[in-house]
């Protein structure tokens, strides 16, 4: 009895076994990443270093609330557009330069 836990054999939830598209899939997160870092780095920049910018209001509420709640909505979008997008399947001229 094995208490490995995963996805059943065959299952489509699987990771690719090819390299290539893990190493795009890989690429792709990580400059999802670095935008959403850069975004969340100037949230926290503007917060410490200039927070009249961050009191001031915005829609009835102050700029930190909306930043924030954009944030969060940011990231699920990235999140959608990540799973996506990995889901494509790799153009031919991918594959050959991979190679």
């Amino acid at each position: 009895m094995s208490l490995l836990h995963g996805p059943a054999s065959g299952s489509e939830n699987e990771p690719p076994e090819d390299p290539a598209i893990q190493a795009r899939n890989a690429r792709l997160g990580l400059q999802l990443f670095g935008v959403y870092a850069l975004i969340y780095a100037l949230y926290v920049i503007t917060g410490a270093f200039l927070p009249g910018v961050m009191k001031a209001g915005l829609a009835g509420v102050n700029v930190a609330v909306v930043w924030g709640f954009f944030l969060i909505v940011l990231a699920f979008v990235m999140a959608l557009v990540y799973g996506r997008l990995c889901d494509r399947p790799m153009s031919s001229h991918n594959q050959e330069n991979s190679r």
